[in-house]
C-alpha cells in the first residue's frame, strides 16, 4: 500500500449532500478516525522469569482412557 492508499475513503450511495454537508461528515469522520487510532494500542502480555524458564516435565494425564482397558 502506498501512502495515498492509506487514507480512510468515503463513498456516497444515496441522496445528493451540498458541499457544506459533506465538510461537516468528512470533519466528524476524520475526528472520530484520529482518535480511535490514537486510543487503539494493544496491551503487552505480561510474562514472568518464572514463565520463560519454566518447562513441562511430563505430559498431564489422560482422564478419558480408562484404567482397566489393558485387562482382558
Amino acid at each position: 500500500m502506498t501512502e495515498a492508499d492509506d487514507t480512510p475513503r468515503i463513498e456516497i450511495v444515496r441522496g445528493t449532500p451540498n458541499e457544506e454537508e459533506l465538510a461537516a461528515l468528512l470533519a466528524v469522520v476524520s475526528d472520530a478516525y484520529v482518535r480511535e487510532t490514537d486510543e487503539a494500542v494493544a496491551d503487552e502480555k505480561h510474562i514472568s522469569v518464572w514463565q520463560r524458564t519454566q518447562r513441562g516435565l511430563r505430559k498431564p494425564l489422560r482422564r478419558d482412557i480408562p484404567w482397566g482397558r489393558f485387562s482382558g
